[in-house]
């Protein structure tokens, strides 16, 4: 069984080690914003057998309680991007 969901889309990835980027684009199901002192891509993982790439992800959970964005640990904004900050791969939409 397929669960379509309502849930913000990751227009841009830059973290191009990860398994489900694909020229810029992020085609994981969805993917979870962790928490912390930055808001890290909890589903970033490297691999090179990925092969999927016709789907565009959704922002399936965030942790971030702080962020401006979090509803109930879901993101309500209209689409996210991901990127390098320092060493990390965060949600550069993160907004305190």
């Amino acid at each position: 069984m397929i669960i379509a969901t309502d849930m913000p889309e990751v227009s841009k990835c830059a973290a191009t080690q990860c398994a489900y980027n694909a020229d810029d684009a992020c085609h994981a199901r969805a993917i979870t914003i962790g928490d912390g002192a930055d808001p890290d891509c909890d589903t970033f993982f490297t691999n090179s057998k990925h092969t999927r790439s016709s789907r565009t992800a959704g922002v399936g959970a965030c942790k971030m309680e702080d962020c401006k964005f979090n509803d109930d640990f879901e993101c309500s904004a209209e689409s996210i991007q991901v990127g390098h900050t320092g060493k990390s791969n965060n949600c550069l939409s993160y907004t305190h």
